[in-house]
């Protein structure tokens, strides 16, 4: 059992960095700052399992900040217009995915790289973002039990979102480990050619998987919003980086094929660690992006040696 722990590296990395934490600053350990780094982490979290399904295939989705910032403000703007809570979330949610489903599209059947097609998909949304709200946070004035309980709520003194990220991590794992979509998500990232002489449809199955990336990006957004009772026209900036360091750190290949949702869920919980610690410890908000790009240069050159 402990071979197969210390074999774990994200989780003796989290263990090893949140002992030197407590040490430093008593009150990281107290159950109030637990849960506000859970509650916190769930954004991220939530993001990164549509980017370790992106990543498998051998992809990467820059878009997913500005899918957040803009389902947040459609969802804002719904919920102002007197839109049923329900029905503008399942709105919302389908369009994040529509845009996932575009980005799907364009990187498979059109073959264009994943980085350009979602720096693309990127920059335009935040504009339209911008263009959108008029560069105002738009006040969500009633949002409705539904609304104010997704990303505000609790549930035995333990905030939703814990909940939500929790069930959602668990889908992510048996969507993976158990579904034939699953499986040929690996294969692409593997060998795609290969995957494709097998029959298997590589198309389809990437154009769901920047699908359900982007349809959990408009689900992060929703539950920003709700947080903070209002969208921001410049949330979800450098989100699309967090993500991206939760897998790569959680152990996930960015050349596709290698990597498992509970280690993107260890990867997004010390990327919360970190940035809740440098907090405490009142580090400068300059300097902490700065460690969190050093962080994210050492989870790709671990990446790069382990693929050598």
């Amino acid at each position: 059992m402990l071979k197969k722990i210390w074999n774990n590296k994200p989780l003796v990395g989290l263990i090893i960095f949140a002992i030197i934490v407590s040490v430093l600053n008593p009150r990281f350990l107290t159950h109030a700052n637990i849960l506000n780094v859970l509650r916190q982490t769930s954004i991220n979290s939530i993001i990164a399992i549509g980017m370790t399904l992106v990543i498998l295939t051998g992809g990467i989705d820059l878009s997913v900040g500005s899918i957040l910032a803009f389902c947040g403000a459609i969802m804002a703007s719904l919920l102002n217009s007197g839109f049923n809570p329900l029905l503008s979330f399942l709105v919302t949610i389908i369009l994040g995915g529509v845009f996932g489903f575009v980005n799907g599209v364009l990187v498979s059947k059109m073959k264009l790289q994943a980085f350009i097609v979602t720096l693309v998909t990127m920059t335009f949304l935040r504009g339209a973002t911008l263009v959108f709200t008029a560069g105002k946070p738009i006040s969500v004035n009633d949002g409705g039990i539904l609304f104010e309980n997704i990303g505000g709520g609790y549930l035995f003194n333990i905030p939703i979102p814990i909940y939500l990220t929790i069930i959602l991590f668990i889908a992510g794992h048996y969507l993976l480990m158990n579904t034939k979509f699953g499986r040929y998500t690996y294969a692409i990232g593997g060998n795609e050619e290969a995957t494709k002489l097998s029959g298997i449809n590589v198309d389809k199955i990437k154009i769901w998987v920047y699908g359900l990336c982007g349809m959990l990006s408009a689900l992060a957004g929703i539950i920003l919003t709700s947080r903070l009772y209002s969208a921001q026209p410049t949330a979800g900036s450098g989100y699309e980086l967090d993500a991206i360091a939760a897998v790569v750190l959680g152990g996930t290949s960015l050349a596709g094929g290698v990597g498992r949702i509970t280690g993107t869920a260890l990867g997004a919980l010390i990327i919360g660690v970190l940035g809740n610690a440098l907090n405490l410890l009142n580090v400068s908000s300059y300097y902490q992006m700065m460690i969190k790009a050093a962080v994210i240069l050492v989870a790709v050159l671990i990446d790069r040696k382990s693929n050598k």
